[in-house]
């Protein structure tokens, strides 16, 4: 399977995505000339090398007007050193408002944002990518301000410079076409950060929103890592976070963020075959001493109408010497709510133990194949070296049946 996974031990930035997944790419001068020819006003796209901590990667410069984005972390100072906390902070709000004015653009409204990606000449998909991510932005800034989508103003990130991080990203993701994208727990950073609103901590609202139920933490690095524009993107694009997967990788992308730390500021890309899939599941499991075989078969059935991946019994010995059977339910972990209530209200168990747990997997289709008796399902899976395909048995029993034939007659008859 093609993954893609993301090593975001120091945040995560539109531009360092960006960065990041152009190293991936052949062509990226024909990258930065679409980007540049997308009609963004004002907007300039390229690519610089950049070194952080002796390692060589990708720094993307977005300007315009011919002005970039400066960084607005709030850092604390030391009276010993000579700063004088209220100038600073005073010099840093004036700096920021010339450069708001600077970068002012009519088209900061959620509306705005849509017309400006329904405009741009990308595909549909592209465009339906960076609609849902403005989408989980404007919903994130709407509960923060406590007030409709419509009313929304995104500000430092409806600004033109980040609506080509985002497409930018999206347009990337389409010419890589990963089939699972992955990354670590995001790094977010600490310490305050200066907005259009004033000061607040990091992560910004907006960003701690979009990352509910993404695994993150602060250390020690004093800033913002991740920014509401990659926090969405990571949202939107990766499908599970957590350890790096047992992967063959091909190529290595390395992004850049432009702020200067201890450790290397960069966003790491890697691109590959997993050699097989890592899924989180849930087994649910009771003991029944008091229902007949016909009830635990009902219950079953029930089961799996409501989306059970696997249900099975064993025969188990309760107390007091009886026999009985552990029914057991395996789900994924969004359904275990769903399929414990369905546990029981067709069993007579009156507790439910749960599992979570990880199990591999090979990648599966299906497709179907003719024969000289009509089509036939073919399920196949593949991955971890292995490649197997089997014929649906309902396909070949119905074939069986009207036919006359064994099972095994209809399976050598189609090969």
């Amino acid at each position: 399977m093609k993954t893609l996974y993301l090593e975001c031990g120091m945040g995560a930035a539109g531009d360092m995505l960006t960065a990041a997944l152009l190293e991936l790419i052949p062509d990226r001068q024909a990258f930065l000339d679409r980007m540049n020819a997308l009609g963004l006003p004002g907007v300039r796209v390229e690519a610089e090398r950049a070194v952080r901590c002796g390692i060589t990667g990708t720094r993307m410069k977005v300007t315009v007007n011919g002005a970039e984005e400066e960084s607005a972390d709030v850092h604390e100072h030391h009276h010993e050193h000579g700063h004088d906390h209220a100038n600073g902070n005073e010099n840093e709000h004036h700096h920021e408002e010339e450069h708001e004015e600077e970068h002012h653009h009519h088209h900061t409204s959620a509306a705005g944002i849509e017309a400006i990606i329904a405009g741009l000449p990308v595909s549909e998909k592209v465009k339906a990518d960076a609609g849902a991510v403005y989408a989980l932005i404007a919903e994130a800034e709407s509960r923060v301000h406590g007030r409709p989508v419509n009313e929304i103003h995104f500000h430092e990130v409806g600004t033109l410079d980040a609506v080509a991080d985002v497409v930018g990203v999206c347009l990337l993701m389409e010419a890589i076409g990963a089939e699972k994208v992955m990354a670590s727990p995001v790094h977010v950073g600490c310490g305050h950060v200066r907005c259009m609103h004033g000061i607040l901590p990091v992560p910004a609202p907006a960003t701690a929103l979009i990352l509910r139920g993404v695994p993150t933490w602060g250390g020690e690095v004093q800033g913002e890592l991740c920014t509401p524009t990659g926090a969405a993107l990571l949202k939107h694009f990766v499908s599970e976070f957590g350890d790096r997967p047992v992967m063959t990788v091909e190529s290595i992308g390395y992004g850049m963020g432009k702020k200067e730390f201890e450790r290397a500021n960069c966003l790491r890309a890697f691109l590959g075959e997993s050699e097989g899939r890592l899924e989180r599941i849930a087994r649910l499991e009771c003991n029944l001493d008091d229902m007949t075989g016909e009830e635990i078969g009902f219950a079953m059935e029930q089961l799996f109408k409501a989306g059970a991946r696997d249900v099975y019994t064993q025969a188990i010995g309760m107390k007091k010497s009886r026999p009985g059977v552990l029914l057991s339910v395996i789900c994924l972990p969004e359904d275990a709510d769903h399929l414990a209530a369905v546990m029981m209200k067709h069993t007579s168990t009156l507790g439910i133990r749960r599992q979570d747990m990880e199990r591999y997997a090979l990648k599966r289709s299906v497709e179907t194949a003719e024969t000289p008796y009509g089509p036939v399902r073919v399920k196949k899976a593949s991955g971890m070296g292995l490649e197997r395909r089997k014929a649906e048995y309902e396909d070949l029993a119905d074939i069986a049946q009207r036919q006359g034939l064994s099972l095994n007659e209809v399976r050598k008859a189609i090969g």
